[in-house]
Order: structure tokens, then C-alpha cells, then sequence
């Protein structure tokens, strides 16, 4: 054999060695990684937004509290802007929840609601005319809101003014029926439609009303706040005087219904006769109180995620019930989660009870967010409310004397004029998905390559997609609820939909980030321990 043929074989045997051992090395690099998968023909939702609403701390931080601190807490929850690294200045609401008050701030101590901060007034006087003067803090939050850009504005209300109630007072004296006199039903709906059409003549017009909140429960003394009980016939009624008179006053608005004050109480019967099962009372066609052929009310199955969420098995049972229910309909409806904080206990984070501005209320949450985009399909995600002045999980923002809310009646009044601005991990995860999963987005189908089932992903990683065919984009929200940091990569969903990227877009939220913005291997991501992320890729 020839010297020259030896040395040939020796080099290739080389060759294949080192090339083996690159291989293992490239393999060993890649080991504990998981892939994130999506099927883009596997479409669900339309998504249609996310929100909060302004009860009830805007009413004085919108009027009195100095300029710029209204412009801080309207950037934080509108904005759209970045600054210089490409960061988020906000988190990009794209709907905002305005409540139109039933008088109890004019009646004062007399209106049996002790805390000033949960009273709200009325555009109504007790002679029928109207102040639009009234609710000026509201109104310029609302104004903020339309000039940053927030797609979508909905009215709602807690109770009807007080002129019209069975008691004269904001909350219900008692029994499950409505708190509004039989003999006022039509001029309430007048009400409504005159508050409707004053705002549209102002540029401000709601695409939405919502005129029933939490009629499950019956709000009677001692009252908290506004609030009113009513069955669905009472719900029925109020409706079908109401929706002929926004077409006839030239109105765009959609009536949303029933604010129910649990998922439960949309699909399921027992626990509160004639206030339950209300998707069967309102949208199936063989009702008495079938509403779903009035062009003024939507198709839309509205209910709160609240006392649905201190354990996994109800967090994704509840859900699972209330999608197949939905779907079982088969008239197109869809569901909106409009409103949830922390009400209940948990072993992560307590109760309600005391702020907590770090990552444990907002991990709870996102994975309430995940449960409710991922398994009951909601199209819109609304939080309560956006800036609270007290020690509890209640709010996005948080204003304050210098300690963790109201201590005092000193401080009580004192907050009503100024104060500090504080933001939340909340809000800046939540901003993880209202500043990306923009409405027209469809969520796709997605799933990690471990497929973990969902009980044990609630505790670990979770991940939702969306798609914006118009940008040619797509959109992931990662949630790391673990203590331990993770290894992703895209590169199979890149590969699969001819996305040649090397890297992805990222925003993190975490202990020490707010949405903050990096470029990042598409095959070899670290999702930190206890953060949330969101990836941009584009086609």
C-alpha cells in the first residue's frame, strides 16, 4: 500500500473523530433544551383586547393631583411608546373600562358608603337635567385614553342613578330582584343613552355598554360600594327597552352582557336560581329571555374569573367547562374576561390583603391570563382597577402618602390631591401581553416540545402564540412560573414556517425588568426563573 494512501486513511479517520466529537459537543450544548411548537393552521380567538377600569381613584387623581403625575400613570397604562433602547414606556391598554356613576359622591355620608374613594357621581341632577362637569377626574383619564391610542372604550355601571331606586341609595336593600323601580325602567334607559350620546358628541364615543355588573351578587347593607343583584328577567327587560334606542339616537354602541360575578354563573345552574345559567337564559334562541336576535347586543359571553383560581384543577376545569358549553351553542359566541384582582386565598401569595408590587401577584396572575386566553378561548382580558390608593392586590398602579396605601383619614383626604406613583411587576406583565397581542391578532395553537400535561404546566413554563398576518408577525408569551431558569428554542417553528431569523425579538419582565427589550439566539433562549417573556418573530 501506497505512504501516501496510509497518511490519506489516517486523516480521514481523523476527520470523522473530531467531526464525531463536534457533534457531541454540538449535541451536549443543545441537551435540556425545549422546543417551542406552534401550528399556525390551528387558529382559536380573535383577540379583541386588553383593559382596566378607572373605579374608582381616577375620579380625584384626574381632577385635582398635578399634571404631570396624571401624565406618569397615563403613560404607564396607555402608552405605545419606547424609549431610546426600544423599551416599552407603557403597557398599550387597548380597551378602557369607564364607569358611569349612580350619585352616591353627591349624597356623601348619607349614601351609607363610608369610604369616599368608592363613591361615585352622577351626570344626572335630582330634577332630571344633567351636569357634564361631573366625573371630570374619569373624563380626563378618558380623554387620555382616546389621544394614546386605546382602540376600544367601554361604559359600565354599577347601579342606576339614585333618583330611580327602590331605596334612593346606590346598593340594594335586599332580595335578588334589581334595584330600580318598575316605573323607571324607561327613563334608565334614557339615561344611559343620553350619557352615550353626550360622549359621542364629544369624540369620545363607547363602543360598548354594559349596564349589569356582578348581578349575582345582592350588594346590600353594609354597602362597600354601588352594586345592585338582578335576575335575567330583570336583565331581560331593561335590555329590550334599551337596545332600539341606540340605533334610533345614532349611536354605534354595543350592548355587552351579563358581567357575570363568576365563570360559573355564565353556563352552570344551582347555586343562584333565576341569576345563573345565563348564557342558556340570554343566547339560546329557545329562551323566554333570549336577547341574541337584538343587532344591539353582542355576542359575547362576559363573566369574571373571581374565586376561580386558588387551585390548578379549578383554574383549568372551570375554563374547560365554560369553553365546551360555549361551543356546545353553536351561535358564534365568544368570551370576555372583564374583570379579576386578587380576591381569594392562595399558598403563593395570600389573600388579597397588602400590596405586593414584585413578581408573586403578577406571576399569579399571568397564569390566570394563560388559563383564560389558552383554555376558555377569551377575547378580551380586563383587570380591575387600574390605580388603587389601598394595601391590597387590587391594583396595576398604586398611589400612596409615603407608606402602602390609605392609614389614616388624614391620609384619606391628603391622597386626594397629591401623592406618589408607584407601578407593579403587575402591570408590566400584564403589559407582556396588552402591548404585543394587539386586537385583529389570532391566537394559533402552541405547545412546548415536553408536553408537560396542563396540571403540572400551571407550576412551570407556560406558553400562548398569536399572529398578526398584517405585519407578518408572530407573537409568544412565556410564562416561567418555576424557580428555575428554562432552555427554549424556536428554531423547529422557524424552520417549519420558513423563518430564516437568527434571532428573536424579546421584552422580559422579571424581578429586575420591566418589558425590557434584547435580541437573543433563536436556538439557544434562557428563560429566567419566575419571569415573564415575549418573543417577536417576523416571516
Amino acid at each position: 500500500m501506497k505512504k501516501t494512501t496510509i497518511l490519506g486513511m489516517i486523516t480521514l479517520l481523523l476527520s470523522l473523530l473530531l467531526s464525531c466529537s463536534n457533534n457531541k459537543k454540538s449535541n451536549d450544548s443543545k441537551e435540556g433544551i425545549v422546543e417551542v411548537c406552534a401550528n399556525i393552521k390551528e387558529r382559536h380567538q380573535l383577540m379583541e383586547g386588553f383593559g382596566a377600569s378607572d373605579c374608582w381613584t381616577l375620579q380625584f387623581v384626574g381632577e385635582n393631583w398635578p399634571e404631570k403625575k396624571r401624565e406618569e400613570i397615563a403613560r404607564l397604562l396607555f402608552s405605545k411608546e419606547v424609549d431610546s433602547q426600544g423599551n416599552p414606556k407603557g403597557i398599550g391598554l387597548s380597551q378602557w373600562r369607564f364607569n358611569i356613576g349612580g350619585g352616591t359622591a353627591e349624597q356623601g355620608e348619607k349614601s351609607d358608603i363610608p369610604n369616599p374613594w368608592r363613591r361615585a357621581e352622577c351626570f344626572m341632577n335630582a330634577d332630571g337635567t344633567y351636569n357634564w362637569d361631573k366625573q371630570m377626574g374619569q373624563q380626563w383619564f378618558l380623554k387620555a385614553a382616546k389621544e394614546m391610542g386605546v382602540e376600544k372604550l367601554l361604559a359600565f355601571n354599577n347601579s342606576a342613578p339614585v333618583y330611580f331606586t327602590n331605596n334612593h341609595k346606590g346598593w340594594s336593600p335586599g332580595g335578588i330582584k334589581y334595584n330600580l323601580q318598575d316605573k323607571y325602567y324607561e327613563g334608565y334607559a334614557n339615561f344611559l343613552i343620553k350619557v352615550a350620546a353626550h360622549f359621542k358628541e364629544t369624540g369620545l364615543e363607547f363602543d360598548y355598554l354594559s349596564p349589569f355588573n356582578e348581578p349575582q351578587w345582592d350588594w346590600k347593607a353594609p354597602a362597600t360600594q354601588e352594586g345592585s343583584p338582578a335576575r335575567n328577567e330583570d336583565i331581560a327587560k331593561l335590555i329590550r327597552i334599551l337596545a332600539p334606542k341606540i340605533k334610533e339616537n345614532g349611536l354605534n354602541a354595543e350592548l355587552v352582557i351579563p358581567e357575570a360575578a363568576q365563570l360559573q354563573f355564565l353556563s352552570e345552574t344551582g347555586r343562584y336560581p333565576e341569576r345563573d345559567n345565563q348564557l342558556e337564559a340570554f343566547f339560546n334562541d329557545t329562551s323566554a329571555l333570549y336577547l341574541g336576535n337584538l343587532p344591539e347586543v353582542r355576542k359575547s359571553a362576559m363573566g369574571h374569573s373571581y374565586f376561580t383560581t386558588n387551585n390548578n384543577d379549578t383554574l383549568i376545569q372551570v375554563r374547560q367547562r365554560l369553553k365546551e358549553h360555549i361551543q356546545s351553542m353553536g351561535n358564534g359566541l365568544d368570551f370576555w374576561q372583564s374583570e379579576y384582582c386578587i380576591l381569594e386565598d392562595h399558598k403563593d401569595i395570600g389573600g388579597g390583603n397588602h400590596r405586593d408590587l414584585g413578581m408573586a401577584t403578577a406571576l399569579y396572575v399571568a397564569r390566570v391570563i394563560h388559563a383564560d386566553l389558552a383554555i376558555a378561548d377569551a377575547a378580551v382580558w380586563s383587570w380591575w382597577t387600574s390605580v388603587s390608593p389601598v394595601d391590597y392586590k387590587d391594583g396595576l398602579v398604586y398611589i400612596d402618602r409615603g407608606q402602602s396605601g390609605i392609614q389614616s383619614k388624614e391620609d384619606e383626604q391628603l391622597l386626594q390631591e397629591d401623592g406618589f406613583v408607584r407601578d407593579s411587576k403587575l402591570l408590566w406583565v400584564m403589559g407582556n401581553y396588552s402591548r404585543f397581542v394587539r386586537p385583529g391578532m389570532v391566537r394559533i395553537e402552541a405547545w412546548l416540545s415536553d408536553k408537560q400535561p396542563l396540571e403540572k404546566q400551571m407550576d412551570n413554563l407556560m406558553v400562548t402564540a398569536y399572529e398578526d398576518s398584517k405585519k407578518g408577525e408572530y407573537v409568544f408569551v412565556v410564562v416561567n412560573y418555576s424557580m428555575e431558569d428554562k432552555k427554549l428554542s424556536f428554531e423547529s417553528f422557524c424552520e417549519e414556517n420558513d423563518l430564516d431569523d437568527d434571532e428573536v425579538t424579546v421584552y422580559v419582565t422579571s424581578e429586575d425588568k420591566n418589558l425590557t427589550k434584547s435580541t437573543v439566539p433563536v436556538d439557544n433562549i434562557v428563560v429566567g426563573k419566575r419571569s415573564v417573556q415575549t418573543f417577536v418573530l417576523y416571516k
